[in-house]
């Protein structure tokens, strides 16, 4: 079965890590596992000195699912009120990949 896997990248403060990521549990992770057609939901943190790398990586059943949660431009970046507090930048877009299991 094919599937979409969808990567979004965002670098925080390192002493704001933790925070940042109960943060985005209560929020973007929260709406994916809540999106039908959402099939997984991971963070993937890297710290480097003072910054620190959080990759979101969800897979799909398809790319009218992805929609459901990022809406008709999915390929731009969703964030939400409090991104604000924490991100150091706004990548525009995510990535999108079709993904094949074996």
């Amino acid at each position: 079965m094919k599937k979409i896997t969808r990567i979004w990248h965002g670098v925080v403060n390192a002493e704001k890590a933790d925070e940042y990521l109960k943060y985005v549990e209560e929020t973007g992770i929260l709406q994916y596992k809540n999106t039908p057609g959402n099939l997984s939901t991971k963070i993937l943190r890297k710290k480097d000195q003072e910054i620190c790398h959080f990759f979101t990586v969800t897979e799909w059943d398809s790319y009218e699912s992805i929609r459901k949660f990022a809406g008709d431009d999915y390929e731009k970046a969703k964030y939400y009120p409090e991104d604000k507090r924490f991100l150091l930048e706004f990548e525009e877009n995510v990535n999108h990949y079709e993904t094949f299991e074996y």
